[in-house]
């Protein structure tokens, strides 16, 4: 079960869009969606996390605590909507783009993909690529 939950006044337009989407991409690595919670929120929330929870003292677009057991993708998943905003600007490319970008890169480290090394990095950038092709193939389907 995917939810979706908001501690800032954003809220996604498309739950039932992305919710499909994510599971496609979980099953499509032969895995099960467990409980999976999305937490939309703000810099200061997040910050708060990565301090108590990681020790980093920085900003993020996302954090994320993996609950996975087996081949059950579960976890939560907190995606600051501020950074997300300031990412999209940065990396010239539109909000939900990016946001959707974050979604999956949660999902596809609970699906083994790291991205410490560079070559772990190219690696992550495709999966989130071809999970981004999949949820547009899917509008243009429409």
């Amino acid at each position: 079960m995917i939810e979706f939950n908001y501690e800032t006044n954003f809220i996604l337009p498309n739950e039932d869009e992305l919710r499909n989407w994510v599971e496609t991409i979980i099953k499509n690595k032969n895995c099960k969606v467990g409980e999976i919670n999305y937490i939309f929120c703000d810099d200061e929330y997040l910050h708060k996390l990565n301090v108590e929870f990681l020790n980093h003292d920085t900003l993020t677009d996302i954090i994320s605590f993996d609950n996975t057991v087996g081949k059950i993708i579960s976890g939560d998943i907190f995606i600051s909507i501020e950074r997300v905003k300031e990412n999209a600007s940065e990396y010239n490319v539109t909000f939900n783009e990016e946001l959707n970008r974050v979604m999956i890169h949660g999902v596809l480290h609970y699906l083994g993909f790291k991205d410490k090394t560079e070559e772990e990095q190219i690696l992550m950038r495709n999966e989130e690529n071809n999970a981004l092709n999949i949820l547009n193939n899917s509008k243009s389907d429409k």
